[in-house]
């Protein structure tokens, strides 16, 4: 079962995280869907009648955003290499280190997860639940 519909981030500065969510976006296979200068970024596909299974994500300006350090999303990745491309992608585009690709066996033993922090603190991690 997939949890999650859609999920939505503000920021205060679009321009300020557009190429790091193009980056980390693209490592996972999700298309940016639409960029709306000074309003909003889509990535992902909608879902539809036909087609439940999709994920969407979106990133609001807002300069009322609450950034809060337990704020965290979480993006499925097809394999481990996916978890790397997404790290090294965040670090490339103004990311920081918020835990490197790694094995995380206090969540299970094939839990392989890497952590970024994008540039107005929103949390952001990458996992693949299979064993290498």
């Amino acid at each position: 079962m997939q949890l999650l519909d859609h999920v939505s981030i503000s920021v205060p500065d679009l321009d300020a995280v557009r190429s790091f969510y193009d980056a980390i976006m693209a490592t996972l296979g999700a298309e940016k869907v639409y960029d709306l200068a000074g309003d909003a970024i889509g990535y992902g596909a909608r879902c539809s009648a036909g087609e439940e299974q999709h994920t969407y994500l979106a990133i609001f300006q807002s300069s009322t955003a609450n950034i809060d350090f337990k704020r965290h999303w979480c993006f499925k990745a097809a394999d481990r290499a996916q978890v790397h491309a997404f790290f090294k992608a965040g670090l490339a585009h103004g990311g920081k280190d918020g835990g490197a690709p790694g094995v995380r066996p206090h969540y299970h033993p094939n839990y392989f997860a890497a952590f970024l922090v994008d540039p107005f603190g929103n949390r952001v991690e990458a996992v693949c639940h299979r064993a290498e």
